[in-house]
């Protein structure tokens, strides 16, 4: 007879999780969920509230104040572990649950894993409608928690104890699936959360999740050999792939055997070290000008883990060159066939070796003159590089490039970066020198303002040793500053860069480009024409983290700046640098865009700024191209 433990649901779902592990390559066994998040209400304090507390040594938790930054925290933990643990995160019904819809999109749109477990109405419908239920005319079985179907990649509602032994193994085998892994959503009916059942004792056995590394098939490695040797201007561009598959010795390697130059999307900066002498910098709308002119002129683009969004290929005018075609090295054979590319379905590092192995064999490499071409080019660019971080005059406010500069002077390859949106990420994408292979930490799949300060928690809590800093503008600051209790209240050592610009700089320079006059982008008061151009808001940011519990450090000046970065990178505790920056229009700022990037202009307008930008559109407009 099998023997049972009686348990509720949501003490059984914590045992469960307590106990499963992943491990890849036969090494490196941890524990996938690591912890669990939560904010607690009606709808799971019962339930998974008390049953955190009852396996309190079990299962470690954490206290958030908002759901959408839990998942936030969570994910950053989990790309900081390579995918291979990450933390669970518990809601209440109602607006709890659907605070979790940004957070659940962001990593699944990133492929990176985080387990979700809101509370839901009841499924028992003793009272009907009960409090934040939402009531839909049409189907009974519709709740606020539908909303998370579209932004997971596993959804199930557990309406029935016994439910939950098949609905569980199957989120576990999502998260640990790299090719399908993302946000898994298990939806918990607050009377079924603290309902008991029977339950078999080997459902709480230890599992170990393999994560797996599947190899290249032969025959499309050997197309893809003959496909790289018959190409006189290759280009790889390496995407957030290979550092899911930890593949960028592999990539190292292949680079320098072959010499062929290797650019990288905002996702994959850092596969290769900036040094590395075939690393030619980010590519794309918001890459160096070395890779953008490579790409228009490749005639064979490899693509190693990327996605093609329209940043990387701007918007499909970059890849110019009439005979250019694609080979895409991808696990995931819905990517692997973008761009009409050939394919090589695999792990990226399986796939790296394997290639390297094949092309050395034939003693291939790129052509001297064209890795000549490259290598100068990207000299060139450096200087560029080094004019944006230029600063004088230590006695003057800085440059959102030079406070990049002063920053890269002081940190080392431990230091991790992390950023989401703005205009930040176009200055990082171009200018900052990654010096490993996780320093760079770009959240640009979903570009999510807020993702910075929570994200910057999760990735200390799994990178304990090591400086991290959240850079983030006023805007992003703004949106989500309220996790700094929680780093104050857990004591995560974070560091937090707010740079004032006030207001949304990358979209009032958008809004300039394609006709919207930077209306709406400025943080000002209103003036007499009631357009926001008025004097800059008295709100202090600095003021307000420090009242959240952060130490502050002012800078006004680069001298002042160079003295509070270095404080605050020694720092053990919270440490916020505040810094007001100069506007590009006075002062050297980040080079211009290298390539283009598709945003509609209105087609027919009054104003002359509007007519003057759909001129401009409707030129690069003809240079779009459709790759089949």
């Amino acid at each position: 007879m099998t023997s049972t433990t009686r348990l509720t649901v949501a003490q059984a779902l914590v045992r469960f999780l307590a106990v499963q592990y992943t491990e890849r390559d036969g090494e490196n066994r941890q524990r996938l969920i690591g912890a669990t998040w939560g904010i607690f209400g009606h709808g799971n304090v019962a339930g998974l509230g008390q049953a955190l507390i009852e396996y309190a040594d079990d299962m470690p938790y954490h206290q958030g104040r908002n759901e959408q930054s839990m998942v936030h925290a969570a994910v950053g933990y989990a790309r900081q572990s390579n995918r291979l643990s990450t933390h669970a995160v518990t809601t209440s019904i109602g607006p709890g649950a659907t605070n979790l819809v940004t957070g659940a999109a962001l990593a699944t749109i990133n492929h990176l894993p985080v387990l979700l477990l809101p509370g839901d109405v009841f499924a028992t419908r003793p009272a009907d409608p009960v409090l934040q239920q939402l009531e839909v005319p049409y189907a009974g079985d519709v709740s606020v928690n539908d909303c998370l179907r579209p932004v997971s990649k596993y959804f199930d509602r557990i309406t029935r104890p016994e439910a939950l032994i098949p609905a569980a193994l199957q989120a576990m085998r999502v998260l640990t699936d790299p090719v399908e892994t993302g946000a898994v959503t298990l939806a918990l009916p607050q009377d079924v959360q603290a309902e008991a059942y029977d339950w078999p004792q080997e459902f709480f056995a230890e599992r170990t999740w393999t994560v797996r590394r599947p190899a290249p098939d032969a025959s499309e490695l050997a197309a893809a050999v003959q496909a790289i040797r018959d190409a006189r201007r290759p280009l790889i561009v390496a995407g957030g792939g290979v550092h899911h598959s930890r593949a960028e010795e592999a990539l190292a390697e292949l680079a320098a055997a072959t010499r062929i130059p290797v650019a990288s999307t905002q996702a994959g900066k850092g596969s290769l070290r900036w040094d590395h002498p075939q690393d030619v910098g980010g590519i794309g709308h918001t890459g160096t000008a070395t890779a953008d002119e490579l790409a228009r002129t490749a005639d064979l683009v490899i693509g190693v883990g990327t996605r093609y969004t329209d940043f990387t290929t701007a918007s499909g005018t970059l890849f110019t060159a009439s005979n250019v075609r694609f080979l895409n090295l991808n696990i995931a054979p819905y990517d692997g066939h973008k761009l009409s590319g050939q394919t090589l379905i695999a792990d990226a590092r399986a796939g790296l070796e394997e290639l390297t192995e094949a092309l050395t064999l034939h003693d291939h490499r790129a052509e001297p003159a064209y890795v000549t071409e490259y290598t100068d080019d990207k000299e060139r660019w450096e200087y560029r590089v080094d004019a944006a971080y230029e600063a004088e005059d230590p006695d003057i406010r800085p440059t959102q490039p030079q406070v990049l500069g002063i920053l890269e002077e002081l940190v080392d390859e431990d230091d991790i970066l992390i950023n989401a949106a703005g205009s930040l990420p176009g200055d990082l994408h171009k200018l900052w020198r990654a010096r490993s292979r996780d320093q760079y930490h770009v959240e640009y799949g979903y570009s999510c303002m807020g993702y910075e300060i929570p994200a910057a928690i999760g990735v200390r809590m799994a990178a304990p040793d090591r400086p991290v800093w959240a850079l983030v503008g006023d805007g992003t600051y703004l949106m989500m500053p309220t996790e700094i209790v929680t780093a104050v209240q857990e004591g995560v050592a974070i560091k937090v860069v707010i740079l004032q610009n006030h207001g949304y700089a990358s979209i009032g320079g958008l809004s300039e480009s394609v006709g919207g006059e930077r209306y709406g982008t400025a943080y000002r008061y209103r003036s007499e024409d009631r357009t926001y151009t008025g004097a800059p808001l008295p709100v202090d940011l600095a003021a307000n983290a420090a009242s959240l519990g952060m130490r502050v450090l002012r800078a006004k000046t680069v001298r002042d700046l160079r003295a509070a970065l270095a404080e605050a990178r020694a720092a053990n505790t919270p440490t916020c640098v505040y810094v007001e920056t100069e506007t590009a229009d006075t002062v050297s700022g980040a080079p211009p865009a290298q390539a283009w990037w598709d945003v509609p202009v209105a087609e027919t307008a009054t104003r002359s700024s509007a007519v003057k930008a759909r001129e401009e559109y409707d030129r690069h407009v003809a240079a779009r191209r459709r790759h089949l």
